[in-house]
């Protein structure tokens, strides 16, 4: 697994020439949760995977929210510009290279931090 996911990040580079679809990244997020719940540590697999977390609790906070405001006031209103979330920041002027950088050091600090309350206990 950590070979695949590093030749797929090594080509995936800017401009990327290979793309991974969903049945890579689904069965990437499968091999985790299953790692995640055969050494009894769930809760850190949700701390790790932050921004994944931040990215689709965007959707759904944009999505649960615009159907209650089209219901109550007649009218959907957006939280965010564009969900998922880095479509948001896109939108407010930010480079695609500067979300992904600022996502990958985010996505960084959220592995120490759960590398980190694994050693607390």
């Amino acid at each position: 697994m950590i070979g695949a996911g590093l030749g797929f990040l090594w080509f995936n580079c800017h401009p990327a020439r290979v793309f991974m679809g969903d049945t890579g990244s689904l069965a990437l997020g499968g091999v985790l949760g299953i790692i995640a719940v055969l050494i009894h540590q769930p809760f850190v697999l949700v701390i790790a995977g932050g921004v994944f977390v931040v990215e689709a609790l965007s959707v759904l906070l944009q999505t649960g929210w615009f159907k209650y405001t089209r219901r109550t006031r007649g009218q959907g209103q957006r939280l965010f510009l564009m969900a998922p979330l880095h479509h948001h920041f896109e939108k407010r002027g930010w480079y695609e290279s500067q979300v992904v950088t600022r996502f990958y050091i985010l996505g960084i600090l959220c592995a120490v931090v759960a590398l980190s309350t694994l050693k607390i206990r």
